[in-house]
């Protein structure tokens, strides 16, 4: 089990590369994390909806995503509830206090997809939450020392160096667990560290001698693309040298999928950078409007920081407008919500850039889907170019405007439209999550905003090394494994 000693920390990206590194020496492994709360969410091939770090981390493991690999997602709705997501399927939405009211029952839900994986894999890499040291949550543990004790697991404990404290957050975490936990830790391991290693020696032996526990290793700080696990992860705007496009993301309050937009960012000559205020939407060349997990809310915060305004400034000027999932049915003309879904608001109008009207259900839509581009001809992008990606949302849109893709369901033979185009084609709409990960399509987009600015994109750069297997030398080259072999029992 990797823990961590706060969110952030590194947890997901340390279990992927554990997820690929046994998977390379031919054991079958499955990822596997209790409970994750989380905007960044995924589809499995079933229709299941699982957090987005698992679902990457099954791939690491070279496996089939499952719905038993995150058998508990809550996706944050507000402050204080949560919508509950229970073996992929939306469950209902609950204040915290009455979800803690149900823990025992979410808790033979855990271990029963827990035990089902362990006998069907080799190896079974167990992902905690924030910190296992939280002692006000102590009681209410679904995720921690609770699962590391059922499944009698060892536990790597990762600390963040580039926050500063490390050494701290290790000894703190360490000694406000009860014993029995703490000698389930097999080692400290040091994430994200810049400079010579060898300096942190004194503190790894004082460490050792304070708590018992050793460092088993000292990770660099290394640039290598995984999906994000939760809006902690929304990269910090970082100027790209002789930027051709401009990409702008509204930041909403509830962001969730965000990274929808990363495989823009990984692009040469592209900037994607995350906004909050009309200023910030200056000489954009695409206006990205995101998922979201309460569009209603959203837009009226959109609304009180006049982005509404400065969007259809931006679209009046000539400028792209995107809309993903919450995103397209801002666009729209009206939304609706006669069963209070999302609020309490009846109906909201929308932003009014495509003429569609969006409804909100009851029962929420998951599925995997591949796509073709529309004839709509968004920004005159060719139509017939290859997706795919996943649906989530509750929402059921009507459009009038042309289609922006045509969606064929993974699992049956059923055609369908999905989005919109305005007449202009500047404007898109679409429930399709990952519409950016096929190159094809990606590099079309990105070649027609360049164009509109009379510039020209840069070649693409291949990815010389898979992501996963980057992760996994990291760890082959700057952990000791041997400790952790052993008390695995597959020394």
């Amino acid at each position: 089990m990797v823990q961590g000693t706060a969110s952030h920390a590194g947890k997901s990206t340390v279990c992927a590369g554990l997820c690929r590194l046994f998977a390379d020496e031919g054991l079958r492994v499955a990822p596997f994390k209790a409970q994750n709360m989380s905007l960044n969410a995924a589809v499995t091939a079933d229709g299941g909806e699982i957090g987005r770090a698992q679902f990457t981390q099954a791939l690491a493991a070279r496996t089939t995503p499952s719905v038993l690999m995150n058998p508990i997602l809550l996706k944050p709705t507000d402050q204080h509830r949560s919508q509950v997501v229970v073996l992929g399927r939306a469950t209902e939405t609950l204040a915290v206090r009455d979800y803690y009211a149900r823990r025992e029952a979410l808790w033979r839900v855990v271990t029963e997809s827990l035990d089902t994986l362990r006998q069907r894999f080799d190896v079974v890499i167990i992902e905690g939450a924030g910190s296992p040291a939280e002692i006000n949550l102590a009681q209410y543990d679904l995720v921690n020392m609770r699962v590391a004790r059922h499944a009698d697991a060892p536990v790597l404990l990762v600390g963040d160096i580039e926050r500063g404290g490390v050494f701290a957050s290790f000894f703190g975490t360490a000694m406000l667990l009860p014993e029995d936990d703490r000698r389930r830790i097999v080692g400290y391991l040091v994430n994200k560290f810049r400079g010579d290693p060898t300096l942190l020696d004194p503190g790894f032996a004082t460490l050792l001698e304070r708590t018992g526990i050793r460092t088993l290793g000292v990770l660099p700080w290394t640039e290598i693309e995984l999906p994000e696990e939760d809006s902690l992860g929304v990269p910090v705007d970082a100027r790209v040298p002789e930027a051709v496009v401009d990409v702008a993301v509204v930041r909403l309050p509830h962001l969730a999928n965000f990274d929808d937009f990363s495989p823009l960012a990984r692009e040469p000559g592209v900037h994607v950078r995350y906004v909050t205020t009309p200023s910030e939407l200056t000489n954009a060349d695409l206006v990205v409007i995101p998922g979201t997990k309460s569009t209603m809310h959203d837009l009226a915060w959109l609304r009180e920081r006049q982005l509404d305004a400065a969007i259809a400034a931006h679209r009046r000027a000539g400028g792209a407008v995107l809309g993903v999932c919450g995103g397209y049915q801002m666009l729209g003309q009206v939304l609706h919500d006669p069963d209070g879904v999302e609020s309490p608001t009846a109906a909201m109008p929308g932003l009014g850039l495509l003429d569609v009207e969006t409804t909100f259900a009851p029962s929420k839509v998951t599925r995997a889907v591949r796509a073709r581009s529309g004839a709509g001809a968004w920004l005159g992008i060719e139509p017939d170019l290859p997706l795919e990606g996943f649906e989530i949302h509750m929402g059921r849109t009507v459009a009038s405007a042309s289609p922006a893709m045509q969606v064929l369901d993974a699992d049956s033979a059923d055609l369908h439209d999905d989005g919109a185009v305005d007449a202009d084609h500047l404007t898109m709409g679409t429930y399709l999550h990952g519409i950016f990960v096929e190159r094809a399509y990606r590099r079309a987009v990105l070649e027609r905003l360049a164009e509109a600015r009379g510039g020209s994109l840069p070649p693409a750069v291949d990815a010389c090394t898979d992501p996963f297997d980057a992760v996994a030398n990291l760890l082959r080259t700057h952990l000791d494994m041997v400790p952790l072999r052993r008390a695995m029992g597959i020394a």
